[in-house]
């Protein structure tokens, strides 16, 4: 399932995500996740090098850290995948 996004909103799991962020930057909380849960997101615009693609950490850690993930790569397209508490969501491709 795919919905296009153009403003801050909270992401589910077992979705993907068309991300316009022409006219602002976006940011996206993650939802608490259990193991082999995946999301994905597509830069659609072209613009997250202008505006800029965030992802929240929220209660669960992105990449081993406690850490929001900035996306500033201009059409990028990636995914997500949840493992665990201690790793959380990891990047599946770039």
């Amino acid at each position: 399932v795919w919905e296009s996004k153009s403003s801050s909103f909270t992401a589910e799991a077992r979705k993907n995500y068309f991300v316009d962020t022409t006219s602002n930057a976006v940011d996206v909380t993650l939802p608490s996740g259990t193991i082999g849960d995946t999301i994905r997101f597509l830069d659609v615009s072209g613009t997250f090098d202008t505006n800029d693609l965030t992802i929240l950490y929220g209660s669960s850690k992105i990449q081993g850290a406690s850490a929001n993930l900035d996306v500033g790569t201009e059409r990028a397209g990636f995914g997500l995948v949840y493992y665990n508490s201690t790793q959380g969501w990891l990047l599946t491709e770039k």
